[in-house]
């Protein structure tokens, strides 16, 4: 390993996902410096597939709540859940869209994609422009983690696309699809040692 390398790979590996935040601010330069961070990842065809609302205010998170937890409880009762257990599992939701001091909605904007006559060239160019989106969303998440912030992804949009996009007014083409929950760790957050990693299981030579 460069020894100029080492203090990013020290990041990236003591980056946790943090779900407890202490009721701190953070100052709005901190969100517009990430989402320009997100902006410099990775992408096809030099686009921008990369979408983002910050929902702030009460009144948002808390109609944004509702309209989740709408379609969620929806999904939960056709699988004859327990009564009991959804509403603990509407409520821990709930709390985290409404208590987070940063929420992020990450949107996959398809705008800029190539229209191939095909079906199987769409889907895989879906599937870059999607992948593009995942690789802003880590930028954010080890960026906010060097700065001393704690985050996490929350991939509730995707199961109710519809919900998000009306409860938020989204503008035409912009898909829901991940929260980023982010704030100041809760002094009382200790981050468990990571497993060995074998490498060669995650690697092959052909």
């Amino acid at each position: 390993m460069r020894p100029e390398a080492e203090p990013v790979s020290k990041t990236i590996v003591s980056r946790r996902s943090i779900r407890r935040f202490v009721p701190r601010p953070v100052p709005p330069v901190a969100v517009r410096d990430l989402i320009a961070l997100a902006c410099v990842a990775p992408a096809p065809h030099h686009s921008r597939p990369w979408r983002f609302v910050q929902v702030a205010s009460p009144q948002a998170k808390e109609r944004l709540a509702e309209a989740m937890t709408a379609a969620w409880r929806a999904d939960l009762e056709q699988e004859g859940e327990a009564p009991d257990a959804i509403e603990r599992r509407l409520d821990r939701s709930r709390r985290q869209l409404t208590e987070a001091p940063v929420l992020l909605l990450a949107c996959l904007s398809l705008e800029e994609t190539r229209p191939w006559p095909d079906e199987a060239r769409r889907r895989a160019e879906r599937d870059m422009f999607m992948q593009s989106l995942g690789a802003a969303l880590q930028n954010i998440l080890v960026a906010a983690h060097a700065w001393g912030l704690g985050g996490y992804l929350k991939g509730a949009p995707l199961f109710c696309t519809q919900a998000v996009s009306q409860a938020l007014g989204l503008p035409q083409g912009w898909e829901p699809a991940l929260f980023v929950l982010l704030g100041y760790p809760a002094e009382s957050f200790e981050a468990a040692p990571r497993p060995p990693l074998a490498v060669d299981d995650f690697l092959v030579s052909r």
